[in-house]
């Protein structure tokens, strides 16, 4: 679920009008289910579609598994009453193994994605009987935000959207949609070339951005190139106001 060509789409590239050649290729698995319990976090596994016809964003990526892993260690009790918004979430791995595991409500979490990628959402929250706590939509990062998603969410959750560098300010700029004064988003991606080490300088001359160390197996997820921040507005709590004309 990761590609940010994506995010989530088979045939996303052609949203940015950019040449296949300019993404590295990637190893796509057999369409299958699998049981996910992130190492015993979860007592009931998840179940989760993959498909090569949904692209990267049918796969199951490593960022997104240290990301719901970091959340149902550190946050698995902190989440309550906070609305959640997950960006790319290809099939909904992140989102849904927070619904899964940690305690929250009374909002349900949203998992957005690109078009073609709502119906293995929506397949995803019904085979494990979650339709009452995460709910699917579509969020292109090249339109508007769209209604019905929550405005400035508390929690913003982004996991391998790192990655097709021509779709980088548009994550920037959904992000700035997003995030409110109060807003944390936890953003989790793999590091595997120049150009994502780009997107970290874009992120820091937009948002404030920290990185995260406080997991048990940091260590090891950074042996892999994973790393985790959060990000948050230069105009939140934590920082101070972000200049009118920031340039990406």
């Amino acid at each position: 679920m990761e590609d940010l060509s994506r995010p989530g789409s088979a045939n996303s590239n052609e949203s940015f009008n950019v040449s296949e050649s300019l993404v590295p290729p990637r190893e796509l698995k057999a369409a299958g289910q699998s049981q996910v319990s992130f190492d015993g976090l979860l007592q009931r596994p998840l179940l989760l579609r993959q498909d090569v016809k949904w692209g990267c964003g049918g796969q199951l990526w490593p960022a997104g598994m240290v990301l719901a892993k970091y959340l149902l260690r550190q946050h698995q009790s902190t989440l309550s009453n906070k609305t959640i918004v997950e960006l790319g979430a290809g099939g909904g791995l992140v989102g849904l193994g927070v619904a899964s595991g940690c305690e929250i409500g009374p909002s349900p979490i949203f998992i957005t994605d690109q078009a073609p990628m709502l119906p293995l959402m929506k397949a995803n929250i019904a085979l494990n009987n979650l339709s009452s706590t995460v709910r699917a939509m579509v969020l292109d990062w090249t339109e508007p935000i769209p209604d019905g998603i929550p405005k400035h969410p508390d929690i913003i959750l982004a996991a391998d959207c790192v990655y097709f560098e021509p779709a980088f300010p548009f994550l920037i700029s959904t992000l700035h949609g997003l995030l409110g004064p109060d807003s944390v988003c936890y953003l989790c991606f793999k590091k595997r070339r120049r150009a994502d080490v780009r997107f970290v300088k874009l992120a820091k001359r937009a948002f404030q951005l920290t990185e995260i160390n406080d997991d048990p197996d940091a260590a090891t997820y950074k042996r892999e190139n994973i790393f985790i921040y959060t990000i948050q507005s230069k105009s939140g709590p934590n920082g101070a106001a972000i200049a009118a004309n920031t340039k990406l």
